[in-house]
C-alpha cells in the first residue's frame, strides 16, 4: 500500500466501509470529507489504478453502473496499514 496515494488510501477505505458502492457513493463520501469537490476525472482513474493493482474488485451493479469491491489482497494491506499506524498513533483520552 506504500505505492498508493493518500487519495487512493482513503477511496480504498471508503469502499472497504460501504457494501459494494458504486462510483457516485464513493464520491459523495469522498466529497464530505475532502474540502474541494471530487472531480470524474480525478475518482475514476483512481479507481482503475486500486483495481489494477488487485487491492479493488470491479463488477457491474447493473448495465451501466459499476460496484466495487475490496479484495482478500486489499483488506490484508488494510490490516498492516492500521497495524503500521497503530505503532506512531495512540489515541488517549
Amino acid at each position: 500500500m506504500d505505492d498508493l496515494t493518500g487519495f487512493q488510501r482513503d477511496a480504498l477505505y471508503v469502499i472497504a466501509g460501504l457494501d459494494e458502492p458504486n462510483g457516485l457513493e464513493i464520491k459523495a463520501e469522498l466529497d464530505e470529507y475532502y474540502t474541494q469537490e471530487i472531480q470524474h476525472g480525478r475518482l475514476y482513474p483512481n479507481l482503475d489504478t486500486l483495481v489494477n493493482t488487485g487491492l479493488v474488485r470491479k463488477g457491474a451493479h447493473d448495465d451501466r453502473t459499476n460496484a466495487y469491491t475490496v479484495t482478500k489482497r486489499g483488506e490484508r494491506e488494510i490490516d498492516a496499514r492500521r497495524e503500521w499506524e497503530a505503532e506512531y498513533v495512540s489515541l488517549s483520552e
